[in-house]
């Protein structure tokens, strides 16, 4: 069953384009299809997807799993993707979160506690409990609007968008984490 099909995320990005399938495929060439991997714009799922002949596909581009491009995927681990795609994965997160800013703005706006001893935004690289208790003061008096607003009025905190790459990229290498806020 595709992502599509399941509900998940219906298009990805193009993370490394192998035209001649996986290097350790033993099949001549001929046999082996072209893949991508890709990584899900809506749950950060890394994917192995066999294309199909005239797929015309390249990397950082966005395809839908249901195109005609796309015969079928497979989830992956982070440890099966290509170098190439471990050098491109930071670029796209950061590209899935510009393009939707206001969804990963909301995450700092909703955040909620996990336990009585930790809360969501202490999962997030360098946010302590005091970054943590100023985010929730600020929100308190109004939500934050975007990226700019919330360094703005939060003293202390900058990066915040790459806070977000950090954690999601460190959601995607760590098999084992506890608590996962992004990786669906």
């Amino acid at each position: 069953m595709s992502d599509a099909e399941n509900g998940k995320s219906n298009s990805v990005v193009v993370l490394d384009y192998l035209p001649h399938g996986r290097p350790d495929d033993d099949r001549p060439q001929y046999k082996k299809p072209s893949l991508a991997h890709a990584i899900g714009i809506e749950t950060f799922e890394l994917l192995e997807c066999v294309l199909s002949d005239d797929a015309g596909i390249s990397i950082g581009d966005r395809v839908a799993l249901d195109s005609e491009s796309v015969d079928r995927t497979r989830p992956i681990s982070y440890d099966d993707l290509t170098s190439s795609a471990r050098s491109e994965l930071e670029y796209a997160i950061q590209a899935i979160i510009d393009e939707d800013e206001q969804r990963f703005v909301e995450y700092y706006n909703e955040a909620q506690p996990i336990t009585l001893r930790l809360h969501q935004l202490n999962l997030l690289p360098g946010i302590g409990k005091k970054l943590r208790n100023n985010v929730l003061e600020e929100r308190k008096r109004s939500p934050f609007e975007s990226f700019e607003d919330l360094e703005d009025r939060v003293s202390g905190l900058h990066n915040s968008r790459e806070i977000l790459v950090d954690r999601i990229h460190e959601e995607l290498r760590e098999e084992d984490l506890k608590y996962r806020s992004f990786v669906g």
